[in-house]
């Protein structure tokens, strides 16, 4: 851990109804000089209220919030605010859950209770953009991606993905793993700006938003195993 402090450090919001686990999080991230808290939110209605009032770069999300649980409160915050990146911290360990986070908009899925460096792993990656997922959760997805599924009526319109160059394949394998722009500029030997570019060109061929969504088409698609 660098003890050098972020120029600019990111912007945390933090929604967890639980006072204690809360405190937790106040505490341990204090520790960080690359993030700062702007604000804590205790459901989820109050979260997407605070998201768009104080426009954080993160947003620490729970599951099982009171009133509007917290896959929703993602929905609503990433419809309104798309650039803003939802990690979510929660002992939810179900598949079906894991999911409907992810799909949700989320791009990071931590579990409570695990060594405070995950966090900050997850933290960091959606900050520069990555998707993070905690191993312990990391299985369920591949499984459910990889899981074969019947053919839906779009399939029989789409073009098939053949078009992307071999540096966007890498970039994309990569993407896959979780790694960051950053971690994959020092694996192909390439400039983050370069990375960013390949980012950009194989989102656009592939037709979507965000890396999460570019993984799930990568695997779902056999362009990755």
């Amino acid at each position: 851990m660098s003890s050098d402090a972020s120029p600019n450090p990111l912007r945390l919001l933090i929604v967890e109804d639980d006072p204690m686990m809360q405190l937790g999080l106040e505490q341990n991230l204090a520790q960080y000089p690359q993030f700062t808290i702007v604000g804590q939110a205790e459901d989820g209605y109050i979260a997407v209220e605070a998201a768009h009032q104080l426009q954080p770069d993160l947003v620490i999300m729970d599951i099982g919030l009171p009133r509007l649980d917290g896959i929703e409160a993602t929905k609503q915050i990433k419809s309104s605010h798309p650039d803003i990146r939802v990690v979510m911290l929660t002992s939810h360990t179900v598949q079906t859950e894991v999911i409907a986070a992810l799909s949700s908009g989320a791009d990071a899925y931590c579990i409570k209770g695990a060594e405070t460096d995950r966090l900050i792993t997850a933290l960091e990656a959606a900050g520069e953009g990555a998707s993070y997922l905690d191993p312990q959760v990391a299985r369920l997805v591949l499984d459910n991606l990889q899981s074969p599924r019947p053919p839906s009526p779009s399939d029989a319109t789409s073009p098939p993905i053949t078009n992307l160059s071999e540096r966007e394949s890498e970039v994309l394998n990569l993407i896959v793993q979780g790694k960051s722009n950053t971690e994959i500029a020092k694996i192909l030997f390439l400039s983050p700006n370069t990375v960013k570019t390949h980012v950009r060109g194989l989102m656009n061929k592939l037709s979507v938003d965000d890396r999460v969504q570019a993984a799930v088409v990568a695997l779902r698609s056999g362009l990755v195993q």
